[in-house]
């Protein structure tokens, strides 16, 4: 492509190239750059892209791009080198976005439940519809992993353009709070935006909750959306709400908000309940499970209905939606309810256990870790929610990454305010509670959800928490004895 065509609406400071020359790809890793293509220099979390100009221009560079002076030739200096990038590559895929409507979801949780519903709906409506989140980027029959909730600039157009390419109408996204500290989604308009809620998740990054607010609040500008949908009942969205920077509809479980839910009836086979779509009452039944699954609920019949879609849609839509991979997915073997979540925020964990709790008379025990290179002030919280709520827990390890699982453990144990169990293998803290707990008993098992790997010292080896319990129960079955290698006993719970 054409540079110029490429620096459409860039801001730029100054350039020492013609701008005249075609570039053959753009680049965000020196090493991967090749003869034709423009790199883009940027100071990542361990490494500065611009320490690696010289190595960019020796690997076949021919222009670099950059918010920093420097002594090249062929360097083009901008305003905002993360702008730039976003703007680039939106250009360099011919800004197929402009020709998609997105409906976009951010908050700390329930964004992959909500967008799973607005798709839905927007299926049975007979769109043609892709999801990008935390469970890859899904179209036409395609599922397309990425790595993260939402895509860097590059792959983000360039998936674009093949969705548009491929006749998609709609792109329900969830977006994420560093997608939007990045700038990830710069240009890009999107119909509607939803925020489910803001709670602590992310420190690490973000050093503060004000900070990590701020991020997501971002999102809500009239240069970027249409309408806002926001849950009133969290502190950080009502403040939008009162003062908003876009047209606003508010949602939950309070009549005096433009979209509420009343008469509720939830089990573990489902949500009934009446809502109220700014006077506009229909009753919805859902495989969802639990009051916060209301709320997102809430979030997509908001959604659907400002688009214009008829109310006997929308309740199809959400009867016919499937309970979400690895979302409070309920697994019943003998008598015993097997709850697998992907909740691992204090937030998160907390709701995902006050609901097995109410829908159960059980014993509830609960099995969770934390994540490695993340934030760590979550860890006592959630020890403390989790050993408040449960009747018993057992700490494991989650993704480790570069940490020592064991410390990770240690620092969770600081939080727990009774006895509990520390397994550091996962499989065998699983394993051991498949074999000690037996019928009538609820067991969380939380923090993976649909991941299949499990990240230790820079390696994703296979592990589905799905498979761990039904290999399990396929061996007790048969036998609840204890295999010979294992390597717990009674004398040590």
């Amino acid at each position: 492509m054409n540079l110029y065509d490429m620096l459409l609406d860039v801001k730029i400071r100054e350039y020492g190239c013609s701008l005249n020359q075609e570039i053959k790809d753009i680049k965000i890793d020196s090493r991967k750059v090749e003869s034709g293509d423009l790199f883009i220099a940027m100071k990542g979390e361990n490494f500065d892209g611009n320490d690696f100009i010289s190595s960019a221009f020796k690997q076949g560079a021919q222009v670099v791009v950059t918010d920093k002076k420097c002594d090249f030739d062929n360097v083009i200096v901008v305003d905002n080198v993360r702008d730039a990038y976003a703007q680039i590559c939106k250009n360099f895929f011919d800004c197929a976005c402009d020709k998609l409507k997105y409906i976009g979801v951010t908050g700390t949780n329930g964004k992959t439940t909500t967008v799973n519903i607005i798709s839905n709906i927007l299926k049975e409506n007979g769109n043609n519809v892709a999801t990008i989140g935390t469970l890859g980027v899904k179209f036409n029959g395609k599922e397309i992993e990425t790595g993260m909730t939402t895509p860097d600039p590059y792959l983000f157009h360039k998936l674009s353009k093949q969705m548009l390419e491929e006749g998609v109408e709609w792109v329900v996204m969830e977006v994420s709070a560093h997608a939007l500290a990045l700038k990830k989604l710069e240009d890009v308009k999107f119909e509607i935006g939803i925020l489910t809620n803001i709670t602590e998740d992310h420190l690490d990054f973000f050093d503060n909750m004000e900070n990590y607010a701020k991020a997501k609040i971002s999102f809500f500008n009239q240069k970027s959306m249409k309408l806002g949908i926001v849950n009133a009942h969290d502190p950080y969205c009502k403040a939008m709400y009162l003062y908003p920077k876009v047209p606003m509809i508010c949602y939950g479980q309070s009549t005096s908000f433009d979209v509420f839910a009343k008469n509720i009836k939830t089990g573990f086979d489902g949500s009934e309940f009446e809502c109220d779509f700014l006077g506009e009452k229909f009753k919805i039944k859902s495989s969802l499970v639990g009051d916060y699954n209301i709320e997102n609920l809430l979030a997509g019949i908001a959604a659907a209905r400002s688009i214009g879609i008829d109310k006997d849609i929308v309740k199809k839509g959400i009867r016919t939606l499937a309970p979400v991979e690895g979302r409070f997915n309920i697994i019943n073997l003998n008598g015993k309810n097997i709850i697998i979540d992907y909740a691992h925020t204090p937030d998160g964990l907390e709701k995902v256990l006050k609901t097995a709790k109410k829908l159960s008379d059980n014993k509830l025990v609960c099995i969770f870790g934390c994540g490695g290179n993340r934030d760590r002030l979550k860890r006592p919280i959630m020890g403390e929610i989790a050993s408040t709520i449960a009747d018993e827990v057992i700490i494991t390890s989650d993704n480790p990454r570069f940490e020592d699982p064991d410390f990770i453990i240690e620092e969770i144990e600081k939080g727990v305010k009774k006895k509990c169990k520390c397994i550091t293998n996962r499989q065998e803290a699983i394993e051991f509670a498949m074999n000690k707990y037996k019928n009538k008993t609820t067991i969380v098992i939380a923090g993976k959800g649909a991941e299949k790997y499990q990240e230790i010292k820079g390696v994703k080896y296979p592990y589905s928490d799905f498979d761990v319990v039904y290999n399990c129960y396929n061996d007790t079955r048969k036998s609840f004895k204890k295999r010979k290698d294992y390597p717990f006993d009674d004398e040590n719970e």
